[in-house]
């Protein structure tokens, strides 16, 4: 009997998301697990996007945008994950990035989220805390934080 059925992992794309999701998938393909991705950002005014988007060729202007972010993030974190030989369960959400990660924790009823050592830096850092800080004391399961630099 396997320890973890279900993984959740949080990526918004960086390098060292990249490495947290490498580590879950090899945590879930040793213990025949589900992989949950998430990929949440906080919404960002339109007039900001709006304005990446008119100043981008007409041919990728498309691509500029929260959701497609999160998306090329999932796709990323998919790729990452199929190297292993583990699927994803993809959610593209919008929100707090460490809000997304426990409410998927919680429906999906994980038994280990996977978060990156390194959060936000910076002052937000101090303000708002980071995210494997605020996932590491709200979870609803066992948290594994993986050292990514």
């Amino acid at each position: 009997m396997s320890i973890f059925k279900r993984i959740v992992v949080g990526t918004d794309g960086s390098d060292t998301a990249a490495e947290a999701v490498r580590q879950a998938a090899e945590i879930a393909k040793m213990s025949g697990a589900e992989l949950e991705v998430v990929c949440a950002a906080e919404p960002i005014p339109a007039w900001r996007s709006d304005a990446k988007r008119s100043a981008a060729p007409d041919d990728v202007s498309y691509e500029f945008g929260q959701r497609e972010d999160a998306n090329f993030a999932i796709e990323a974190a998919a790729r990452i994950a199929g190297e292993v030989g583990v699927e994803i369960r993809p959610h593209p959400m919008e929100g707090d990035p460490a809000d997304a990660i426990l409410d998927v924790a919680e429906n999906s009823k994980a038994d280990l989220i996977v978060v990156g050592n390194k959060g936000m830096t910076g002052a937000k850092r101090y303000l708002l805390g980071s995210v494997p800080n605020k996932v590491s004391h709200h979870a609803p399961c066992s948290v594994f934080i993986a050292r990514t630099t």
